[in-house]
């Protein structure tokens, strides 16, 4: 069972690099689901040796995108591509919340060889079966999901059903509120392939300063024990 860290820190890659975690998924902005990192934080995540998938997200929100947004997203999969980064992490609906496959192909064929991960757009899309098999079709490496619910704790017959239903054709990757009370019964019940977590706290950063912001910040203790729980050391 891989583990995957949603990185999207200085402090994170450090964490990675210290815990040998199996890969990461490289964003920023975690505050609102995450989007695309900045280009030396992918040069850094590069430096460190570590499997760096990247985001590929250009803004907060649904995941309906304009043409102009979409060229954005391929552009930023060029760049990972010429870079060395070793998967992007994508998504694409319509207006009729199934999946954007025009978009996705698109986005498919500028990642070439890169592996391609589809997010959590999954959990918007209408009838999870039919956006599997096309997934499935496309060449899509694995599916990150919380079961079709805001959270995993929400999701969990969902997703033991999708585990049986993908029956190895493509991978499924456990993500989305997956914390130290809901650790265990993922990995027992569930069994996926791969379990994604960003293992973070809310803190006040900079108090003093007049741009003091709340944040979500890792948090090694919480990172390590889901660790514990998953490889059951």
């Amino acid at each position: 069972m891989k583990i995957e860290l949603c990185a999207a820190s200085v402090d994170a890659l450090h964490i990675v690099k210290e815990l040998a975690i199996d890969r990461i998924e490289l964003c920023q902005n975690l505050e609102q689901g995450g989007t695309t990192p900045s280009f030396g934080l992918i040069e850094l995540a590069l430096s460190k040796e570590l499997e760096v998938h990247v985001l590929i997200r250009p803004r907060a929100g649904g995941f309906v995108y304009s043409e102009e947004e979409i060229k954005v997203m391929l552009n930023d999969i060029e760049v990972c591509r010429t870079r060395g980064v070793k998967g992007v992490v994508i998504g694409a609906l319509n207006t009729n919340s199934q999946i954007d496959t025009n978009t996705v192909l698109r986005m498919k064929e500028a990642a070439k060889e890169m592996q391609v991960t589809f997010h959590r757009a999954f959990d918007d899309s209408f009838n999870w079966r039919n956006s599997m098999e096309f997934l499935i079709d496309s060449g899509i490496n694995r599916i990150l999901t919380a079961g079709l619910s805001s959270s995993v704790d929400l999701g969990i017959p969902t997703l033991t059903e999708m585990m049986h239903y993908a029956n190895k054709r493509i991978e499924i990757m456990v993500g989305g509120g997956v914390n130290l009370g809901n650790i265990n019964r993922i990995v027992s019940e569930v069994q996926p392939d791969a379990i994604h977590f960003s293992g973070t706290s809310k803190v006040l950063l900079d108090e003093q300063s007049n741009f003091s912001e709340s944040i979500l910040q890792i948090d090694r203790s919480k990172v390590e024990k889901l660790i514990q729980s998953i490889r059951g050391r």
